[in-house]
């Protein structure tokens, strides 16, 4: 075992046993499922901090950091596009509660569309949240060894245990709590980060930072269109997201989603610059590998922990919100007993894929895709649609997204060139399509 193993176990032994110890105990199922604490829901600041950090997973730094070597800036900017989503979840779900008075998103789903609706959404979460565990813990293990390798493994386990642990005290209160520590930190080791990179013998400037990228299709604006375009569907099937619209008052809640979109699009922003660095220095590989060992232990350790500490908040999260999910909006089981017990099996659920070698798939790209017909659903959440719409939507997002999976989709509509070109017009013409078939059966009706 080297050094930089060692110091990292250590890192991730001691932060989670101090956020175990700090994390509160949920005594009722209020602090339990909704984060209520002493009879408060979470200000703005609290909910702020929760939805950044759990948003800045392990996966997306590490895509920012790659993008920003890419293509300089314009992919920071570019991966930074799918923050909208918080800017349109908290405006939709702010108008959803105030005038529509829905207390969660399987109320509106279940008292517009009834009970299969519920049932086709509630899948795609629980195979999103179970696709988070794995897909997070696997960049975890990277960092401890090779895929394959005992420490890659007992890393991932180590790791996924301890973050349980400290989850299954509080649930929602935990989650909450704890993401407001990780984030301060977060913050912290990116301003390390930031003054080291601009400050080192080989530093590189403001300007050429900016300069650093060319703003075409080829080299990131493809990402960009396909981010912004996603953002109108992505946040509503993340529950990690969405729960945290019902726990606090509307309007605490629109204010932390708004401030949420446009700090976490700039810590994603300033998180690619080390991809940039990256790019100025003939680096190639894994962006934020490569820097960390430019710079020694020290920082090696600092970007590892960073890693550590989005990849705890967002598997946090995740227990959270399906045990909130099983418990509450399918109404299994309305109990701490069933929660922590939800909590435990998606844990091992989530796992098993690392044992089975499975591919880091991006979850802001091939999932994104596979739920844009949820657009139109939460868009005109007001309008009187059947139920038959909901279902002709969702299966035609579901349709484009194995068209872009199997990469089946016609080249002749695809209208730009370069990298993620597919991904944006499949998603283009995929939205069009579901916006239309979702307007369809109200025309006939009428």
């Amino acid at each position: 075992m080297t050094e930089v193993q060692i110091w990292q176990w250590g890192l991730v032994i001691a932060s989670s046993l101090v956020l175990f110890f700090l994390s509160p105990w949920a005594k009722d199922t209020n602090q339990f499922f909704k984060a209520v604490q002493k009879k408060k829901a979470p200000n703005t600041f609290m909910l702020m901090g929760s939805l950044i950090i759990s948003w800045i997973f392990a996966k997306s730094i590490t895509n920012a950091a790659n993008l920003g070597l890419d293509f300089g800036i314009v992919g920071g900017v570019a991966y930074a596009g799918y923050y909208l989503s918080f800017a349109v979840a908290g405006v939709v779900i702010y108008k959803m509660r105030l005038h529509g008075k829905y207390t969660s998103i399987h109320h509106f789903l279940s008292s517009k569309f009834g009970k299969s609706a519920v049932t086709i959404f509630s899948i795609l979460i629980a195979f999103r949240l179970f696709n988070e565990v794995w897909s997070n813990t696997m960049v975890i293990g990277s960092y401890f060894g090779d895929m394959g390798t005992s420490p890659y493994y007992w890393s991932i386990l180590v790791f996924t245990g301890l973050t349980l642990s400290y989850v299954l005290k509080g649930g929602m209160s935990s989650s909450i709590f704890t993401d407001v520590v990780q984030m301060g930190l977060f913050s912290v080791l990116l301003a390390v980060i930031l003054f080291t990179i601009f400050g080192n013998d080989n530093a590189i400037d403001t300007t050429e930072v900016l300069n650093s990228g060319v703003w075409s299709f080829e080299t990131g604006l493809n990402l960009l269109f396909a981010a912004l375009l996603q953002s109108f569907s992505y946040p509503f099937h993340d529950p990690v997201l969405t729960d945290r619209g019902f726990i606090s008052s509307p309007k605490v809640t629109l204010k932390s989603f708004l401030w949420a979109s446009v700090l976490g699009a700039t810590c994603i922003i300033l998180f690619s610059i080390i991809g940039v660095y990256a790019q100025s220095q003939g680096m190639q590989g894994q962006a934020a590998v490569q820097v960390g060992k430019a710079f020694g232990t020290l920082f090696l350790l600092v970007i590892n922990f960073i890693m550590i500490t989005s990849a705890a908040s967002t598997l946090d999260s995740t227990f959270s919100s399906f045990s909130k999910l099983l418990a509450l909006d399918l109404n299994l089981g309305n109990t701490l007993k069933f929660g922590r017990w939800s909590m435990v099996v998606i844990a091992v659920l989530g796992t098993v894929p690392v044992f089975l070698d499975a591919e880091i798939l991006s979850a802001t790209t091939i999932s994104g895709t596979m739920v844009i017909g949820l657009t139109p659903v939460f868009l005109f959440w007001k309008d009187n649609a059947s139920k038959v719409s909901f279902h002709l939507s969702v299966f035609i997002g579901l349709l484009f997204g194995f068209l872009l999976i199997f990469n089946w989709f016609p080249d002749d509509l695809i209208f730009t060139t370069g990298k993620y070109a597919n991904l944006l017009w499949i998603n283009f013409w995929g939205i069009l399509c579901c916006l239309f078939v979702y307007i369809i059966p109200t025309w006939i009706k009428k």
